[in-house]
């Protein structure tokens, strides 16, 4: 085994609880939230892309001139510290403390990523698809991230909700996985033989630090 030198963390669903978000792309489509929220499930069960939830209900819908748009009118996608999960930001302070480079690297926008930065979370390391250039499922991603980790593919931890964009092309450069079962894709995709790969398959990020310390007392 090797020790785990690096951790790494998706945005979306792992530190950040999407709820509000989506919630209020509901209410600027004029749709019931709990109606967005079903169809959003069944694109997702069905292996479409999320951006074709839109697109249900509003045929030819561009989600990068709509973001547009919703800060034209003051209605900008954000998050705040509230709509951090309450296990984030002690999980990534606890692993710091610890003496792990920690890091954040999710496919986000760069107003997005302006609002990790003021968030001051406990990390080393954060990057975003607009910044670096790349987005998620592309196996540069996570070369960026090797990169950016500065150890061995097989020293970092990555921990991610969706096996499509997450695990898997993260496994394809070497990078260790954990996956967290939250949010809609930790809860509907399912793809064994990807599953299996994961050195961790976690129901919240509370029991991480100490499953990453015992890994590496038996990696010693």
């Amino acid at each position: 085994m090797t020790r785990i030198e690096a951790v790494f963390f998706d945005v979306g669903e792992v530190l950040v609880d999407e709820s509000r978000e989506y919630g209020t792309w509901a209410d600027w489509l004029g749709v019931p939230r709990h109606t967005f929220s079903a169809v959003f499930g069944a694109v997702i069960a069905s292996g479409g892309d999320y951006r074709d939830t839109f697109r249900v209900f509003r045929p030819g819908f561009d989600l990068a001139a709509e973001r547009e748009r919703r800060a034209e009118a003051g209605q900008a996608e954000t998050f705040a510290e509230e709509n951090l999960y309450p296990d984030a930001r002690p999980c990534l302070a606890a692993l710091r403390d610890a003496g792990l480079l920690v890091g954040v690297a999710g496919n986000q926008t760069a107003r997005a990523e302006l609002v990790l930065r003021g968030l001051d979370l406990p990390i080393d390391v954060l990057g975003t698809s607009d910044g670096w250039g790349v987005e998620k499922p592309s196996v540069a991603f996570f070369e960026r991230v090797v990169r950016e980790a500065g150890v061995p593919a097989s020293s970092i931890l990555y921990v991610g909700d969706r096996l499509d964009n997450d695990i898997r092309p993260a496994q394809e450069v070497g990078v260790v996985t954990a996956l967290l079962r939250r949010g809609p894709w930790g809860h509907i995709l399912r793809v064994p033989e990807i599953e299996e790969r994961c050195l961790f398959r976690l129901d919240g990020l509370a029991e991480l630090p100490a499953l990453v310390a015992g890994h590496n007392e038996r990696s010693a």
